[in-house]
């Protein structure tokens, strides 16, 4: 399955005993504190905690140093040795039984906020690999990308919008290093698909976050190659960093200003938000307006633009009325199917016919997300099925697919600043399968929408590495945003 801790090339031989290579579990680089549980079985023997450490380049920790390491981070593109100490050290080409189970806690996605001073929750990530693993001494190669693909045509004057992607679409390809960011970036020339660049910066910026002067100059050289313009700064607001306490209001403050700086550094004129509080608004309006940045608050599945939670910043930016404020629009929250790359990563984790028909028979329902959810993890344990081995598919399926109806953006479309143009599917007449474009794109055209579409495959959540080239999906769905805009008369 995708967001694995290891993978086929991870074992290695080590003089302690063994090493593990690890990738990081998630979309984004993550504090090394919010890993919470690493716990390694070898031929079935459990190692000892005190026999594990986790090796950086510059340094090592003990399992019982993690919660501590709040300014340590473990960058995407980072991949640290677990290190057992075993009596007899594993030999290159032996095969052994590996079972790791690790528990990530994802500290810019709260559920509730701490109390009296303490930690708060946080969604956590949790990975259980189990694999027959051999001894190697060097990663797996990077595959060959295909070149040879039909140059889009040219932007019309008179299309409604703007066409480019987040670089998040390879997520799971930058993680695996198939490309530096420089390398990505001539990718995305190289196959047309800007000229709109969108980035998560704790994905992509090794000193998250601080935007460091390398890096800027690294970005700036590739949009003057070619021609890029810069879309949406995507920040996140990491209010779990530390284990024993949530960030204080000044804390969260200052951590925004650092994203908006990095933002205006990097020539950004919007910053996507994550938290929309009202105290957090107020003192960040006015860094906003020096540093000329628009706000725009993501919308995602399964909220809707008249969702209350949605319905509650509308309040607070009627409240403060300024221009600056507004929405990102994102496509998962207007699906009328799920995805057939989610159904087919569940289907690998073991359901069978009838378990899929009842998921998607669930998910169709008007029930709220959690009651859904819950509905379909009864069902499973009534079939002696533990929901534990779809990992977090029976969370994703429901959190990730939302069936808002389009035309809703209509209400709120003076204040979508971006979108989200989500995907997960291009089948083989060119459509995305779950989410209706002719009609969003309608909608955003009659709407008097003129911004961005920026694409988003997320199909990185369910998908195996190497299953698609997520870049050549994107390019095909930007066909099917030109085709769909320019079939809608503009008025």
């Amino acid at each position: 399955m995708p967001n694995g801790l290891i993978h086929d090339d991870s074992l290695r031989a080590h003089p302690d005993g063994l090493a593990l290579r690890l990738t990081i579990p998630w979309y984004r680089s993550l504090w090394l504190s919010s890993v919470t549980t690493l716990a390694l079985t070898v031929d079935g023997e459990q190692v000892d905690a005190a026999d594990l450490r986790v090796a950086f380049d510059d340094t090592s920790y003990g399992l019982d140093e993690l919660p501590a390491q709040s300014e340590r981070l473990w960058f995407l593109q980072e991949h640290p040795l677990l290190i057992a100490r075993r009596d007899v050290p594993v030999a290159l080409g032996e095969t052994h039984d590996v079972v790791l189970h690790g528990e990530l806690r994802l500290p810019y996605m709260q559920i509730a906020p701490g109390q009296d001073g303490g930690p708060g929750m946080y969604v956590p990530n949790v990975v259980h690999d189990v694999r027959t693993l051999t001894v190697v001494d060097a990663d797996a190669g990077i595959p060959a990308l295909v070149s040879d693909v039909t140059p889009p045509p040219p932007a019309a004057e008179d299309d409604p919008f703007q066409l480019g992607l987040t670089l998040y679409s390879a997520s799971a390809e930058f993680r695996a290093g198939y490309f530096d960011v420089d390398g990505l970036l001539d990718r995305v020339a190289e196959l047309g698909i800007g000229p709109g660049i969108e980035i998560v910066a704790s994905q992509m910026v090794p000193t998250y976050p601080v935007v460091g002067d390398g890096f800027v100059r690294t970005w700036r050289a590739a949009f003057d190659r070619h021609g890029f313009v810069g879309s949406s700064f995507g920040a996140n607001l990491d209010m779990g960093r530390r284990r024993d306490r949530d960030m204080t209001p000044d804390e969260e403050f200052a951590f925004s200003k650092l994203m908006f700086e990095g933002a205006k550094k990097l020539g950004f004129p919007l910053v996507r938000i994550q938290s929309a509080k009202p105290e957090l608004l107020r003192r960040l309006l006015p860094i906003a307006e020096d540093l000329e940045l628009k706000l725009a608050y993501e919308i995602h599945a399964p909220m809707g633009p008249n969702a209350e939670p949605i319905l509650r910043v509308r309040e607070t930016y009627a409240e403060l009325d300024s221009p600056l404020l507004g929405f990102v629009a994102d496509f998962s929250s207007t699906m009328h199917a799920m995805s057939p790359t989610l159904l087919r990563a569940v289907r690998r984790a073991g359901l069978d016919d009838e378990a899929v028909q009842t998921l998607q028979s669930i998910w169709a329902t008007d029930a709220t997300m959690q009651a859904r959810q819950q509905e379909f993890i009864a069902y499973l344990r009534g079939r002696d099925f533990d929901p534990g081995r779809l990992g977090a598919f029976a969370h994703l399926a429901f959190n990730m697919h939302g069936h808002v109806d389009p035309r809703e953006w209509a209400d709120i479309m003076p204040q979508i600043l971006h979108v989200h143009a989500k995907f997960y599917d291009i089948d083989d007449a060119g459509q995305e399968p779950a989410i209706d474009y002719p009609e969003l794109v309608r909608v955003f055209v009659e709407g008097g929408y003129r911004g961005f579409w920026s694409s988003e495959w997320e199909g990185h959540a369910f998908a195996e590495l190497g299953e698609v080239d997520p870049l050549l999906l994107v390019r095909r769905q930007h066909d099917l945003i030109r085709s769909a805009m320019r079939a809608v008369p503009v008025g």
